[in-house]
């Protein structure tokens, strides 16, 4: 049994999209082998800036789609060098810890990962991954009303880091999941509170779907002039600075009830990629938001959420509620671009495939695990949203995501920047060729 201290894969885990059934204790191994070097040697930021370490995310990536051991390896090597190591912690602090005044006093700071990942792993240890997560995260105490929004802080690292812990059940990940959310900045707090607050006066009516909300908010003035580029942080600094009423006034609209889990879980994964997929500039090659493919890359893992017996029916609401009020400001936040689904349909494959292929070609590209992400989520979420496509909120139908993996893998594989950054701005589409040229 694995605990807080070790990573153990075993080549059964059954992860909510996956090549499980090419997996073989040697890949397990070395998989597991790579992920404690980082657990016990790296810094979850690698830089200064709160840069995040995607190792976990990129090994267990690779791992589900049935990487073989030499592609784990190098995806480890290409991605080791620029780490921060992780130094050593302090037991006296460690033990602070343990009050919750003094807890919510290390909040926010870099330099606590290594005391908080020793304090996780001893609170896990003692009363398992699943009860420390419900204490932590999703009890009604002071120190779970701080930690709950910064699982989604940080562009919704700590949230696939999590979604990676629960999703192979792995003690150590959940771990630095928990020790990576608390050193992240609160400011996103204020917002989901405000956000909660507003829908609670809705519950009683139906709720918008996500695709229809962002039809309005995409027809919105006051919202698509809220964010500048010379922001900063374009959701702190542009749309909750200077529209953040109106933002909750669309946010408030959607809420879930426990019996459409199932289903709006689907509806979240579809219009996630509906949106990533489809802010494309006609005149320039294809390019995937660098900022809207993490509310893709974090979709798959609302699919495991929804089988953890030890998480509530109220908590598995509360997540994907506020999934989907993040997700409507990250498009907001980008200048909310024009989506154009035809360009997903008209598209023509650079290397047309079947999704053995497409796989075949992320599992060996050399990144840091981004487009291996979203080509797994992608994958999954055909998968998830199946039974669905035929309602009219699901913008997305059945072949569109064989196209939109095409897509992601040919996008980096082309000239130019990997990614767009903030796709509905002229100025993120400068350094982009046009189709003309190439």
């Amino acid at each position: 049994m694995a605990t807080a201290a070790r990573v153990h894969l075993t080549a059964h885990e059954q992860p909510a999209f996956s090549l499980s059934q090419h997996n073989t204790p040697d890949k397990a191994k070395t998989a597991s082998e790579l992920l404690q070097k980082n657990h016990d040697d790296f810094h979850m930021f690698f830089n200064s800036d709160g840069f995040h370490n995607h190792i976990a995310h990129h090994l267990l990536t690779a791992y589900a789609l049935a990487a073989s051991p030499e592609e784990i390896q190098q995806h480890f090597k290409s991605n080791q060098s620029y780490q921060r190591p992780l130094g050593s912690y302090d037991q006296g602090i460690v033990i602070n810890m343990q009050d919750p005044t003094e807890f919510i006093k290390y909040l926010g700071d870099e330099h606590q990962y290594k005391n908080f990942l020793q304090f996780f792993k001893g609170e896990i240890d003692k009363m398992g991954w699943e009860a420390a997560v419900n204490r932590y995260v999703f009890s009604d105490d002071e120190v779970a009303k701080k930690m709950l929004p910064l699982i989604f802080a940080g562009f919704l690292h700590p949230l696939i880091h999590l979604g990676f812990g629960i999703e192979f059940e792995q003690p150590a990940i959940i771990a630095e999941a928990l020790a990576q959310a608390a050193i992240h900045s609160s400011w996103i707090a204020k917002f989901f509170s405000s956000a909660e607050q507003a829908a609670n006066k809705n519950r009683s009516g139906p709720s918008k779907s996500m695709a229809e909300l962002l039809d309005e908010v995409r027809n919105d003035k006051v919202i698509y002039d809220a964010p500048r580029w010379s922001d900063g942080n374009k959701i702190r600094d542009g749309i909750l600075a200077r529209a953040g009423e109106r933002m909750v006034s669309y946010t408030s609209q959607y809420h879930v009830k426990p019996e459409e889990l199932e289903e709006k879980t689907a509806e979240m994964i579809n219009a996630a990629a509906y949106f990533t997929g489809g802010a494309q500039r006609k005149r320039h090659v294809v390019k995937f938001d660098f900022f809207y493919m993490h509310c893709v890359n974090s979709s798959i893992f609302y699919t495991s959420l929804l089988k953890q017996n030890w998480l509530s029916e109220a908590n598995k609401v509360r997540m994907l509620e506020w999934k989907v009020w993040n997700d409507l400001a990250m498009y907001a936040s980008r200048k909310s671009p024009e989506i154009h689904l035809d360009e997903v349909r008209n598209y023509k494959p650079k290397q047309p495939s079947d999704w053995d292929k497409v796989i075949e070609r992320v599992r060996g590209m050399e990144d840091d695990g981004h487009a291996s992400k979203l080509v797994r989520a992608l994958a999954h979420g055909q998968q998830a949203c199946a039974s669905y496509e035929d309602n009219p909120e699901f913008r997305l139908k059945k072949d569109d995501w064989l196209q939109l993996a095409h897509m992601a893998i040919d996008s980096v594989q082309t000239e130019g920047p990997e990614w767009v950054r903030s796709a509905g701005f002229d100025e993120a589409w400068e350094s982009v060729p046009l189709r003309s040229q190439l």
